[in-house]
């Protein structure tokens, strides 16, 4: 058994993790246009910074998460922490698009490695209500980690230049990595390893051509004859991957576990819930630095109130979640945001500092309400010796609503800006309307996350 002191510190090294994830996410996000800008590209391409990341970011999830429950935490961490740091200072240095978008490759790796195992560290260290206390604040930390990246990524852009979004993860990185080294387990239960490497490729190759379909779709023409391919590859090696996993004795995602209802429709949520997100979170520094034609500095400003909310609200409702459940919480979220997405479908070129800001906050309590108690409840509902899967699986749907709300937002957005331009329409013009319907479709997102909260954590009828 760890005492007291040591079970905090390595919960603070695991968040940390966390933390500098989020951060460098937030200051990307807000560094995108810049970039678009300097390295001459168009917003279908530059996405790619986004989307690169997350996708090696989540494919490899399963295989460190399953790294995890075999290899000395205090091994395994630093070298994701070492990896990110060197992904983060290469990107830092990048002088052109393709070399940016591979050290971003880089940088995912590492972050999958902490992603992977983070919520498994935290969840195996604190039981019951101290678990819903850890991950609450596992969530405010990554909530700070947002809440600093658009205040810090602003001043960085618009005193130095995008370059340096990458800088502030560097140093936080290389002392996380050799705190990783000291103070995290550096024994395992010894095992043998097996890995599905068949079944990895498959899932891989799924779902990078699921990911270039929606990207490229309304560019491509959604009946071309690339879109039609990647259709059947996605189909053939979904199917491929799902068959296998069923039958071997060490499936990369252990589809068995989705037979537990909570753990299947919660990760649903939790996938819908990000896709809601990114909706907004994608297309909002655009709006506000494009259309508005604001610096960095004031876009990030008014970006922070969803940052500052969600770290206030995720501790409280993780600690709520951990003594009375996290049925009502994970419902209330998504009505939250809903009405913040509603919100953004008013704006214009004349809204008010004030709405934006409000908007922005009141969508950080809609967040902050439903995630902390879905991760607990998510990580309660399966035995101490699945928290590694779990933990794996949470992060790949996470993950893949990130992936899948850029991939998504980004698709709809230019199909209606396409569509409005070419009907006689001015840029700012139809950047708004494009905005405002996919701000529409966020909302349909924010259902469908109700929805499977509301089945998942019904409360099963007694007989």
């Amino acid at each position: 058994m760890f005492s007291r002191k040591i079970k905090w510190e390595m919960f603070t090294i695991a968040a940390v993790g966390n933390f500098i994830a989020m951060l460098d996410s937030t200051t990307v996000n807000l560094a995108l246009y810049p970039m678009s800008v300097d390295l001459n590209v168009t917003m279908d391409q530059i996405q790619w910074v986004m989307i690169a990341y997350m996708l090696v970011l989540t494919v490899f999830l399963p295989f460190f998460g399953k790294l995890g429950d075999i290899l000395p935490k205090n091994k395994l961490y630093t070298a994701g922490y070492c990896l990110f740091a060197l992904g983060a200072g290469l990107s830092m240095l990048a002088n052109n698009f393709g070399l940016l978008v591979a050290f971003r490759c880089l940088e995912a790796l590492g972050a999958s490695i902490m992603l992977s195992n983070a919520q498994a560290i935290i969840a195996g260290i604190f039981k019951k209500e101290r678990r819903g206390k850890a991950l609450g604040l596992n969530g405010s930390l990554i909530a700070i980690g947002g809440m600093s990246g658009p205040a810090l990524g602003g001043v960085l852009i618009h005193y130095l230049n995008w370059h340096w979004v990458f800088f502030p993860c560097i140093p936080i990185a290389i002392i996380g990595a050799l705190y990783s080294w000291k103070l995290l387990p550096k024994y395992v239960k010894e095992q043998s390893f097996k890995f599905d490497y068949k079944g990895f490729l498959y899932f891989a190759l799924c779902l990078f051509a699921l990911l270039l379909a929606i990207s490229e779709g309304h560019k491509w023409g959604w009946t071309s004859v690339q879109i039609i391919i990647l259709g059947f590859i996605t189909l053939i090696f979904g199917g491929l991957f799902y068959f296998r996993d069923m039958k071997i004795k060490y499936p990369l995602i252990n589809f068995s576990m989705f037979k537990i209802k909570p753990f299947t429709f919660g990760n649903i949520a939790v996938m819908t819930s990000y896709m809601a997100m990114y909706t907004n979170s994608i297309l909002l520094p655009f709006y506000l630095q494009d259309v508005r034609g604001l610096n960095a500095l004031i876009a990030g400003c008014l970006i922070l109130p969803y940052s500052v909310t969600l770290s206030l609200t995720a501790p409280i409702c993780g600690r709520l979640s951990g003594k009375y459940g996290s049925r009502y919480l994970t419902l209330a979220g998504p009505i939250v945001y809903v009405i913040a997405l509603i919100i953004f479908t008013t704006f214009d070129l004349n809204t008010k500092y004030w709405e934006i800001v409000f908007a922005s906050g009141v969508m950080g309590i809609g967040n902050g309400l439903f995630q902390s108690p879905s991760n607990n409840a998510i990580m309660t509902s399966v035995k101490k010796e699945e928290l590694g899967i779990a933990s794996g699986i949470l992060a790949l749907s996470r993950n893949m609503g990130n992936i899948l709300g850029v991939a998504v937002t980004i698709s709809i957005f230019e199909s209606f800006r396409v569509l409005f331009t070419q009907n006689g329409q001015q840029y700012n013009t139809a950047f708004l309307n494009s905005y405002h319907l996919t701000m529409c479709f966020g909302v349909l997102f924010g259902i469908l996350c109700f929805s499977c909260a509301y089945i998942a954590y019904k409360p099963e009828k007694n007989n």
